[in-house]
């Protein structure tokens, strides 16, 4: 048991003590002014008494930390509360150790040293800076992400919101640093009182950045977000020129040799709709990236594709080549689909009704456009052209025009996103590159189309409960000249999508 509050200032081997029965439970971790420091058993823990007072020194291979402990604010058997005092630093702090359910991840504890790291980084980095916050902790009240350090900095009579990502962070997670980095900005200006935040500084491994000045372009001015790459282990900085992204990487294949697979393909199409009668009309097909394959999908979800080598078919990495011994095989895996990818199906939660729901929704889309909007041309609306170099990012692009020679972009998610309106950005960007260039005519897209010369609009459509809370937020920090509408489907949309709102 832990001594009571009061036992601790006449006897510190007390504490020791319960230190030590805390670090050899294993689930127990040590925290300084609310921030993570390191797990207890990583730990070797010291504590020497000097007259009334005591000292604590905890260390390891990777810190080394000695302080000065006031007095003892909070005891229980799961939780110590020390106020401190770090020698220099006359203002007093808190260091606290804290028993928990379970060790905490290791991808958790590497943002928490890369934390650590990261603010000594800053300190050499910005001498004339003060280091105002520094936090790793996630905040699902503000939709702020554990994958990144946040914090402030005021540099002379300017102050900056930034974000840092640790180089053993994916591709993906240093690509998202974006929209999380407009939420901190917008937070961090909306309590700044008095004063101003300047912009956003966002902090990424060297060799990460071009993703993200790409999307800095679409960014309205107010924003003011800049750029910095550091090297491993520990710098140094470098400042990256935001309007330098380079040319935007994306194919746009002729609409000729579209034609030409989808004509090949067509007879082996055939055959297999014929296996299943009373469901070929909801089996359909796309171009793969590139032109070279045909995917076969039952209400969006791919099951077979064609190629130069036949058809093969089968769900996920797994394929069989079609033959006339495989046959029935194939039959009862569109049956099957028939059963349970259906709008009427009776288990809803069944992993083929819920497999790939934005692709189902943008079958429903493509074959009745008009139910989306009236004003969209049917025969030219396009799934995914151009083809972003990044390959499948969650969403389905769908790219349009209106009677009026308008062209829509078309974003599809049937859940919460927080990245839907910077993902949108990405297609934009490039479609208004292609269509600056004459690309689409020249390519054979929009034939028989005028298409006016102005930007592109950006329609996001998802239900209408499943746009993220913090969408409007994002899309105020976006360049004025993308035009964006958010379409609130219905939420029962495999049954027929329904245009709930338009905002």
């Amino acid at each position: 048991m832990v001594a009571p509050l009061n036992e601790f200032a006449d006897d510190w081997a007390a504490l020791g003590r319960v230190l030590g029965e805390m670090s050899a439970s294993g689930n127990a971790e040590v925290r300084e002014d609310g921030e993570w420091l390191a797990e207890l058993g990583a730990l070797h823990c010291d504590l020497r008494c000097e007259g009334k007072s005591a000292v604590v020194h905890l260390w390891s291979d990777e810190r080394n930390l000695t302080r000065r402990v006031l007095r003892v604010k909070e005891s229980s058997e799961n939780r110590i509360l020390l106020e401190v005092s770090r020698f220099g630093n006359a203002k007093p702090g808190r260091l606290e150790f804290v028993r928990t359910d379970s060790p905490r991840s290791a991808g958790r504890i590497t943002r928490e040293q890369f934390r650590a790291r990261f603010r000594r980084i800053l300190t050499e980095s910005f001498p004339d800076a003060t280091i105002e916050s520094l936090s790793a902790s996630p905040d699902l009240e503000h939709s702020f992400s554990g994958l990144y350090v946040r914090g402030s900095m005021r540099e002379g009579s300017q102050a900056w919101a930034f974000l840092g990502v640790s180089p053993n962070e994916n591709a993906a997670v240093i690509e998202g640093i974006v929209a999380y980095g407009i939420l901190w900005l917008d937070w961090a200006r909306e309590h700044a009182g008095r004063r101003t935040v300047t912009g956003l500084r966002l902090f990424v491994p060297a060799g990460s950045s071009r993703p993200l000045r790409e999307r800095l372009l679409a960014l309205s001015s107010g924003a003011r977000a800049e750029i910095y790459e550091w090297h491993e282990p520990d710098g140094p900085m470098k400042k990256v020129d935001s309007a330098d992204a380079g040319n935007l990487e994306s194919r746009l294949v002729p609409r000729r040799e579209v034609e030409m697979a989808l004509d090949a393909s067509r007879e082996s199409v055939a055959r297999i709709r014929a296996l299943a009668p009373s469901a070929s009309a909801a089996i359909e097909t796309r171009v793969t990236s590139g032109a070279t394959e045909i995917a076969i999908c039952f209400r969006g979800l791919q099951f077979a594709v064609w190629g130069a080598q036949g058809v093969s078919f089968g769900l996920g990495d797994f394929r069989k080549s079609c033959s006339a011994a495989t046959t029935p095989e194939l039959t009862r895996l569109i049956r099957n689909l028939e059963r349970h990818r259906n709008p009427e199906a009776e288990k809803i939660n069944h992993p083929l009704y819920r497999a790939a729901p934005e692709r189902w929704l943008e079958t429903l889309i493509l074959e009745d456009p008009a139910r989306l909007d009236a004003h969209l041309v049917p025969e030219h609306l396009y799934s995914q052209v151009p083809a972003l170099a990044a390959g499948d990012r969650g969403v389905i692009d769908l790219l349009g025009v209106t009677k009026r020679g308008r062209l829509v972009v078309i974003e599809l998610k049937a859940s919460e996103d927080i990245q839907l309106p910077i993902q949108a950005v990405d297609y934009w960007l490039r479609v208004r590159r292609h269509q600056r260039e004459g690309n689409f005519q020249r390519h054979g897209y929009f034939a028989g189309i005028e298409l006016d010369p102005k930007p592109p609009m950006v329609w996001l459509v998802a239900p209408g409960l499943r746009f993220h809370a913090v969408t409007d937020k994002l899309l105020k920090y976006l360049s004025p000249e993308i035009q964006i509408t958010r379409i609130g489907l219905n939420e029962n949309w495999r049954r027929g999508i329904e245009v709930i709102f338009r905002q």
